[in-house]
């Protein structure tokens, strides 16, 4: 792919994960397996064959177990691994070979919220650079990875920030962040304002944000305000919304493909089984198992 201008990605890997207990009391939420491989590397893949070459992982006091995953370390065991099993371990090392990868802790006495991680980073993010912010939880299956998507869109048009978009049911809707577009406006995209989480009947529209972003340096400013929102949490939309009525430019883009989220353990299964059924080695016996199962 071609070079961007764009070559930080902030990965948010710090939450709880508390939907999750047992599971994760001692196990970040972002290293629970999507078949073989835990969720936080599908997301450091997809920084990488979008042409990032610095990703910052921010996490929690526990998060030194994502750091070791990454590490050059052989696998510890004393059984002998095959070719094969040794070609799957170095799929992580060369993440490691292609992109530098820093771990930063959040710290204790932020808000919380899903953009505390972005003000963690905002030490080792380029100054004066674009850069792109990824949710820890939200994967995605595309041709064309979806942060790649947004960086072109940002490199075509230069808004002050960049959020990928889908739409979801009536339904779903209060689950997520929604905007309304502007009407005419110069920039495609370009949003009037967002709201998070509200019921289908105060929503603007059924476009929901999820985790992919590119932000730039008014971002940060206004998220160094720390004005929380809704359950005293520090949230990305609230900090979007606030640029957008302020007169910058907030673009929220459609992507080409499928956002799928990982932060239930209902739709972490959901996610799991699309992975797999994107697998030549188990998508049919994976489907046979899920007839079977549908007629018994």
């Amino acid at each position: 792919m071609k070079n961007t201008s764009i070559t930080t990605a902030v990965i948010a890997a710090a939450g709880y994960g508390t939907r999750f207990l047992p599971a994760t009391k001692v196990i970040p939420k972002e290293m629970l397996p999507i078949i073989d491989r835990p969720i936080i590397q599908y997301l450091v893949e997809e920084a990488v064959a979008s042409g990032i070459t610095n990703v910052i992982i921010v996490v929690r006091s526990s998060g030194g177990i994502i750091e070791r995953h990454f590490s050059g370390r052989e696998f510890d065991t004393a059984v002998p691994l095959d070719d094969r099993k040794r070609e799957r371990l170095r799929s992580v090392k060369e993440l490691s070979e292609k992109a530098r990868l820093t771990f930063v802790e959040q710290g204790g006495d932020l808000p919380y919220g899903n953009a505390s991680p972005m003000i963690s980073a905002r030490g080792y993010i380029p100054k004066g650079e674009p850069f792109v912010y990824m949710f820890g939880d939200d994967m995605t299956l595309a041709d064309k990875p979806v942060t790649k998507q947004i960086i072109d869109f940002y490199d075509k048009h230069l808004p002050d920030a960049v959020l990928a978009v889908q739409e979801v049911s009536d339904d779903e809707v209060e689950r997520y962040g929604t905007v309304l577009y502007k009407e005419n406006p110069t920039t495609p995209y370009a949003i009037a304002k967002g709201v998070e989480k509200v019921p289908k009947s105060e929503a603007p529209s059924n476009m929901a944000q999820f985790g992919r972003f590119v932000l730039t340096d008014p971002v940060l400013r206004e998220a160094e305000k720390l004005q929380t929102g809704k359950d005293d949490e520090l949230w990305v939309i609230d900090i979007l919304n606030a640029l957008a009525l302020s007169g910058k430019t907030v673009s929220a883009v459609p992507i080409d493909g499928k956002w799928l989220t990982t932060g239930d353990p209902l739709r972490y299964l959901q996610t799991a089984i699309a992975f797999a059924q994107k697998r030549d080695d188990m998508k049919d016996a994976l489907d046979d198992f899920i007839r079977e199962q549908s007629m018994g």
